[in-house]
């Protein structure tokens, strides 16, 4: 226990250290621009390289903090800090960066396929059994994306108001030219369905793979036991192995997050941290207006006993925010749950299901990041492409709620489908995990309601429960 409290102090102290370094580097910021200003010529000279020194002094105590957090997510801040302070400090060096961020690109790539395709088959295949739940399984159906729809709406409709990605002009930066071709609805309707899967993989056509992934799954699902049951096995080992291969990748995650933004600062300045704080305001205020204007309303249609479904539903809620993690609130989740009163077949059928196709708080993020995307590329995509888009995140975001990060993965892999750049997406990483906590809640929260909706409607919500 000594021990334990020794270790707590020493990372607080060199957290502490380097907040104070750096505010004291903001100082002796001010002063040099005062003296600048002045028309102090030595002064000012002197003050920036003394500011200079203290910010690397900084960096060095939120090296020794991260050493002793043994976080990936402390090593993702620092990192990016690191990579800013080198785009601001040293831009030609920083500029040279970049290889490091594609082969991060290049390696989450590999991922997305296999990934999606293993999720969207396991997740259709393992719940045949909607065939035999009938009316209670197109009830939670029709109720899961039509609240999908309406996360995607409320965070497209966000980062339109917000417009926290307008100002990057990253686009322009990197040199290259971005695919913007207007497809007729002719078109658009041929480019959804596939000609070719191992041709869709290779181009990293993400909705061609997902609506083979879907058609497959369905296909599996009307396939007797006997035959299934391998096939099912092959595709829940394929996603096992791949949430593995993600976690992996992930560990270079710091690296490739640290040298996009160095090379986004050395190109564009420090502008691009205050569209970031942006971003993320948008993402909260986005989801407290799902929160009481879409979840809200429904629970009072569907006449849920609200104080009851709260105390309920504040445990999973709280763990999920805290672990950024739905699966790791699946268990308290569906106990609190059939405490509440829902019947253990309804919250048996409806919340693992609901984890591979109500995933609300992760399909609004995905639709505000994709558009942050765009915005920061400076490409205005038509009415026409936004809604491709939106159905594409829709379907690609089904079945990886339990896998932390793994919507950076897919919007990664839909952005890059679309001909927008990646390097906006890199610079997610430094916020994703405060992102991560209020999507991943929202997902346990929708979940939650809806297992108690569709019991009300089924009238298996007991009106008071009992003594345990």
């Amino acid at each position: 226990m000594a021990e334990h409290d020794s270790n707590q102090k020493n990372k607080q102290t060199a957290l502490i250290a380097a907040l104070a370094l750096f505010a004291l580097a903001a100082v002796v910021w001010a002063l040099a621009e005062y003296a600048h200003v002045s028309d102090i010529g030595p002064w000012s000279l002197r003050l920036t390289t003394i500011g200079l020194w203290l910010r690397w002094a900084g960096m060095a105590a939120l090296v020794v903090w991260a050493v002793r957090r043994r976080s990936l997510t402390a090593w993702i801040f620092v990192c990016m800090a690191i990579g800013g302070e080198l785009g601001y400090d040293a831009p030609h060096f920083a500029l040279q960066l970049r290889v490091i961020s594609l082969i991060f690109l290049r390696l989450i790539k590999t991922i997305i396929a296999p990934l999606l395709f293993a999720t969207l088959v396991s997740g259709i295949a393992g719940h045949a059994n909607l065939r035999q739940v009938g009316r209670m399984g197109w009830k939670a159906i029709l109720y899961f994306e039509v609240l999908t729809t309406f996360a995607l709406a409320i965070g497209l409709g966000a980062i339109h108001l917000s417009r926290a990605g307008v100002g990057i002009h990253l686009a322009a930066v990197a040199g290259e030219t971005l695919p913007t071709q207007r497809l007729t609805l002719v078109e658009t309707l041929l480019h959804i369905f596939p000609e070719n899967i191992a041709k869709s993989v290779a181009e990293g056509q993400v909705l061609q793979v997902v609506v083979f992934a879907v058609l497959f799954g369905l296909a599996l699902a009307m396939v007797n036991e006997e035959r299934r049951r391998p096939m099912l096995a092959f595709v829940e080992s394929l996603a096992e192995v791949m949430f593995k291969f993600t976690k992996i990748v992930m560990y270079f995650a710091p690296l490739g997050a640290g040298a996009a933004l160095a090379y986004t600062v050395a190109s564009t300045g420090l502008g691009v941290l205050v569209n970031l704080a942006r971003l993320l305001v948008t993402l909260y205020a986005a989801l407290a207006v799902f929160i009481f204007c879409v979840l809200l309303p429904v629970a009072l249609l569907a006449g849920v006993p609200l104080r009851r479904f709260i105390r309920a539903a504040a445990e999973p809620v709280t763990l999920a925010f805290a672990t950024s993690s739905s699966e790791a609130a699946l268990p308290v989740a569906m106990e609190r749950m059939e405490e509440m009163g829902v019947a253990r077949q309804v919250v048996a059928f409806v919340m693992p299901t609901g984890y591979s196709f109500n995933l609300d708080g992760s399909t609004l993020y995905l639709s505000l990041t994709a558009i942050f995307v765009a915005q920061a590329a400076g490409v205005q995509l038509g009415l026409g492409r936004e809604l491709l888009l939106m159905l594409t995140l829709m379907l690609t975001s089904k079945g990886v709620a339990g896998v932390s990060r793994a919507s950076l993965i897919i919007l990664l892999g839909t952005v890059g489908s679309f001909g927008l750049p990646v390097e906006p997406v890199f610079l997610l990483l430094g916020v994703d995990q405060l992102m991560d906590m209020g999507r991943t809640a929202v997902n346990v929260l929708g979940n939650c309601l809806a297992t108690v909706v569709v019991a009300r409607w089924e009238g298996e919500l007991r009106e008071e429960s009992t003594p345990g």
